[in-house]
């Protein structure tokens, strides 16, 4: 296994963060747990600090992997490739956070797993649990001609910073960090515990840097701490914040113990002060001020990479088949519209220009989020064939490459769509985003991921209806409970999982949320629920809804926007028919979920993000 960077060295193309220490220790507890030795509260606690989080079904475990910012080698995506074939269902499942979970994994194979991962050096470590998490990252950082300056080297050296900090993995509740670049907020900043926007002031670089925000039941947009903070102390001041909430939080609450309870609970002045004394502190003894070379900070130009020969589309094929196992919806299973030309309607929804001229940002769209390990093989070959050798997960659950040559696109398009990976319309309405549901997690209400099918292959179909919605202007987005990792809060349209019951028995529905988003301006936006309506109507209401913007939206304004601009009370009057349900007017139909074939039984079980 590749030894941990332990003087924290950043840079780019360094992207070891493992440690076989971690994974010896993991097997010494499990060892330990297994025999008696160590209480089940104490090793789930722990285990959840290493990423191994108890799914729904018994004896099986989701292993979340960290990709820092996104980034994932060729190496990594192999190895990931790997693992999702020996040890889980033959794919892969890319979060919103920009990390990648394996289902279905027995506890006895974490060790295997984990080996392989830490030695093309990524880690668990503090993927799960009440710890520091991911830090995530624009994907075009380095590239997107909208960008200040590129945050990469700041975000890297964060992450380093946080990752296995003496705090990291012992805080009151989950902490979640962003860093965006551009003028847009593509990494959704503004809902994290600490969003850093990049910011140029008197020819400095620094961050508007924001704390506190989030989702879930009680979503808030991010408190600003500065709103210019030199980039050499964002170490110093992110150091402050976690000592604060570390100190001031709720052991014993903690599924209501994010920190904005604590903000909340003491009020923002307070808690704000309380901050700027803990910096004073730190920085008296010392402080970690950041100091980073011309090198690591050198702009980013054509890659230093020699390509590799690209596969034959039919080694694309053949390499791309993957059994895949197991309970729940299977990569393969969305069946999307073929299009005329659709090379040519993928070039105009998934390629871009990078700032660099001659290069392009291109989106390979993963419908759910999902991805077979053939599928990860074949992403691997064509980073090393056309791009840097490197890949960016994205927050929409899909994967960027960068550096792919103009006059090289039609050659890479043939070959992702020889992999089943050619679907057009990434990051418009149809590329539908959604959490993993009941098919998996044990806070689940409803099977989210049956819905997020569902209203893929129907928008795949109504091409008409996507092209009302400008391309980054409008997004949909599921979750199966109220947590929110689908991150239903902030899209234009959000669905949140729910249950009727009618004549005692249970019918699956959605909260219809309208006008969330995260806008430029730093400002987190909520959705405001305008309906409760049964899960089969929803092709319905997405037609009504983006039919009510295509005839009443102001010019150049987005989806969310004009549902924040229009009285609720018009989507809800839109939709009443569609939320009303008689007992007569009741089919068998009514009683089963999306993705299930037998009847609508929810069962919330006790979670493990709080424990």
């Amino acid at each position: 296994m590749a030894a941990i960077d332990e003087t924290r060295v950043v840079g780019r193309g360094s992207v070891n963060f493992a440690s076989e220490k971690d994974i010896d220790e993991f097997v010494n507890l499990l060892g330990k747990f297994e025999r008696g030795e160590m209480a089940p509260d104490d090793w789930r606690r722990y285990r959840l600090t290493r990423g191994t989080y108890g799914q729904r079904q018994d004896g099986v475990q989701m292993l979340r992997v960290k990709a820092p910012q996104g980034i994932v080698s060729s190496g990594q995506m192999r190895a990931f490739a790997t693992v999702a074939s020996k040890y889980s269902r033959g794919f892969g499942h890319v979060t919103t956070r920009q990390n990648i979970q394996l289902h279905f994994v027995l506890l006895k194979d974490c060790e295997d797993a984990m080996r392989i991962l830490g030695d093309e050096g990524l880690t668990t470590r503090e993927a799960c649990g009440n710890a520091v998490r991911n830090v995530t990252g624009c994907p075009y950082m380095g590239t997107s001609s909208s960008e200040i300056f590129d945050v990469y080297p700041y975000a890297e050296a964060l992450t380093r910073y946080f990752l296995r900090h003496p705090l990291a993995a012992v805080l009151p509740r989950k902490f979640k960090i962003a860093f965006e670049g551009c003028t847009e907020d593509h990494a959704l900043a503004s809902i994290n515990d600490i969003g850093l926007r990049a910011k140029i002031q008197d020819g400095k670089r620094g961050f508007r840097f924001t704390i506190a925000g989030g989702t879930s039941i009680m979503p808030v947009s991010g408190y600003v701490l500065y709103e210019f903070l030199p980039v050499e102390e964002i170490q110093n001041v992110a150091e402050a914040v976690v000592r604060v909430f570390h100190k001031y939080g709720d052991y014993e609450h903690r599924q209501r113990n994010r920190m904005k309870f604590v903000v909340k609970q003491l009020g923002w002045e307070t808690f704000r002060a309380k901050v700027m004394e803990e910096l004073e502190a730190f920085v008296a003894a010392g402080g970690a001020p950041l100091r980073l070379t011309a090198e690591q900070l050198k702009p980013q130009g054509a890659p230093d990479w020699q390509p590799v020969p690209a596969p034959s589309v039919n080694a694309v094929a053949a390499a791309a088949v993957t059994p895949v196992v197991g309970p729940g919806i299977m990569p393969g299973s969305v069946k999307l519209q073929t299009v005329d030309d659709p090379f040519v309607r993928w070039g105009h929804t998934n390629a871009a220009p990078q700032k660099q001229a001659g290069y392009c940002h291109v989106t390979v769209r993963l419908p759910l989020g999902d991805m077979t390990a053939g599928q990860m093989r074949v992403l691997a070959d064509l980073a090393e064939a056309y791009g840097d050798g490197t890949m960016r997960l994205t927050v929409e659950q899909n994967v960027l490459f960068k550096w792919v040559k103009k006059e090289s696109l039609r050659a890479f398009y043939d070959r992702i769509a020889a992999a089943d990976l050619g679907a057009a319309d990434a990051n418009t309405l149809g590329d539908v985003v959604s959490c993993p549901g009941a098919e998996s997690c044990r806070l689940a209400v409803t099977q989210s991921r049956g819905l997020g099918r569902g209203l893929t292959e129907y928008l795949s179909t109504r091409s008409d209806l996507v092209a009302m919605v400008p391309r980054g202007k409008g997004t949909i987005k599921i979750s199966g409970c109220p947590n929110g990792c689908g991150q239903h809060h902030v899209s234009s349209i959000g669905f949140q999982g729910s249950v009727r019951k009618v004549g005692g028995k249970a019918i699956p529905q959605y909260f219809v949320l309208v006008g969330g988003g995260c806008a430029d301006d730093g400002t987190a936006h909520f959705g405001k629920v305008v309906s409760k309506v049964p899960v089969h109507r929803m092709n319905e209401v997405v037609e009504r809804l983006v039919s009510m913007y295509d005839q009443q939206h102001q010019p150049d304004e987005d989806l969310g926007a004009f549902f924040r601009r229009v009285p609720p009370a018009a989507a809800t009057e839109a939709l009443k028919d569609l939320a009303l349900l008689l007992p007569n007017e009741i089919t068998e139909q009514d009683y089963v979920d999306l993705g299930e074939t037998q009847a609508f039984n929810p069962e919330v079980m006790d979670g493990e993000c709080a424990v």
